[in-house]
């Protein structure tokens, strides 16, 4: 059905509908049912047309317009819209150019503006960038003019529905049964544990992941920009979201707010998100004192990266000599698990490394695990983890009786 008749019987449902009364959802589908009958009387019109324009309008008054469609779409991991331009979306990996578009610069505000007042945001000239969350949990960011030239763009990460286990992760190919038997081992054990990654890789699915192996009966505080971590085993949680500033710059709530904060509700583990900024100097400390099984994320290019985004993210809060940064890295964070997209568009743990400590005044690494690709098939890479060292640091192991978990060498000493 052309564009012109779903636009005329929009208008004619604005007018229609008495903007006093606070009319509900069956309301606004009997005006859409009356209005396009008598748009389509005397005319022949096929009814998977009629079903589709009723859809179309209903979802441009009560959701969220043509992204509906998309977010009813379980194969659609990722939404982009580019101002008035084709909408792009992620399905299964690969970026996808769609017919769909947002009519007007009018429609596409009119939606940003619906978005943020859901989540009790803001979103105007003077603040042009925010990030927000759907209720289906799905993360919302959000740029305008002045600080976007392309018009307003939106960009929506969606999450699956049904959360993802590791038995999931498995079965994707992302991780091996004895890899997922040495995360159970050290989440159990209390290790501080860093996800690294690139845009894109999984960081907050494969986090999520990690924390099922957490105990029902510990004390967790989440901490989180917008909030996507889902630990439905936990019974005692505490969620935590930060806040951006008001148009007049006052009360935002950072995560170095919420860590802090966090510290006074005694948490058995923290878990962060992401760290991306000095809250890492918070973040680390909290691992330093006390809360063993901190979990947290991070954007790197790979372990020995993470550790030098984390330098120069402590270095940004604190004039403290670098030598000092890199001690209390080395002191905290016990492993480092580094997830990326390989070319196929598949994600996969690439690296388990385990943090030493400092030597000749650098961090040391030991890799534990390494992907290693051994072919293609059908446009798919062939690979798997291989084991390249044991872990060192068992300490943690012993202390909470892990024994169970692993194998004996012939030294008796506990192998990973």
């Amino acid at each position: 059905m052309e564009c012109g008749v779903r636009e005329r019987l929009r208008q004619k449902i604005i007018e229609d509908i008495d903007m006093s009364q606070n009319i509900d959802d069956e309301g606004i589908g009997e005006i859409i049912d009356r209005c396009i009958l008598e748009e389509t009387s005397g005319e022949y019109f096929p009814l998977k047309e009629k079903v589709e324009l009723r859809r179309s309008l209903f979802n441009s008054f009560r959701r969220l317009d043509v992204l509906t469609e998309f977010l009813e779409d379980e194969d659609v991991s990722e939404i982009m819209v580019n101002g008035t331009s084709p909408i792009f979306v992620e399905k299964n990996g690969r970026i996808i150019r769609t017919e769909k578009r947002i009519d007007s610069e009018e429609k596409l505000h009119s939606l940003t503006q619906q978005i943020v007042a859901d989540c009790n945001r803001r979103v105007n000239e003077a603040s042009p960038i925010v990030d927000a969350r759907l209720k289906d949990g799905s993360r919302v960011s959000i740029v305008i003019s002045p600080a976007s030239l392309s018009g307003t763009t939106i960009t929506i990460r969606r999450f699956p529905k049904s959360r993802i286990d590791v038995e999931k992760l498995i079965q994707l190919g992302s991780i091996d049964e004895a890899l997922s038997k040495v995360l159970k081992a050290l989440v159990c054990a209390r290790y501080n544990i860093f996800v690294s990654g690139g845009t894109g890789s999984g960081k907050t699915t494969f986090l999520n992941a990690l924390s099922s192996f957490i105990s029902e009966d510990e004390r967790i505080i989440t901490i989180e920009d917008s909030a996507e971590l889902n630990l439905s085993q936990v019974k005692n949680l505490v969620r935590l979201e930060s806040r951006n500033a008001n148009v007049e710059g006052e009360n935002s709530i950072s995560i170095r707010d919420l860590i802090k904060a966090s510290l006074r509700m005694r948490p058995d583990r923290i878990i962060v998100g992401e760290v991306r900024d000095e809250a890492a100097m918070d973040m680390l400390q909290a691992m330093n004192t006390g809360h063993d099984g901190s979990l947290s994320t991070g954007h790197a290019n790979s372990p020995r990266d993470m550790i030098s985004r984390l330098e120069t993210m402590v270095l940004t809060g604190v004039d403290i000599p670098l030598q000092a940064v890199r001690m209390q890295i080395s002191q905290a964070v016990d492993i480092i698990i580094h997830l990326g997209r390989l070319r196929d568009k598949s994600r996969k743990v690439l690296n388990v490394s385990e943090v030493l400590g400092v030597e000749d005044g650098q961090v040391v690494l030991n890799t534990l695990y390494e992907f290693v690709e051994t072919g293609e098939v059908n446009g798919k890479l062939v690979g798997s983890l291989k084991k390249v060292n044991n872990l060192l640091n068992v300490d943690k192991l012993l202390r909470w009786n892990m024994k169970e978990l692993y194998e004996e060498g012939d030294s008796g000493i506990l192998r990973l």
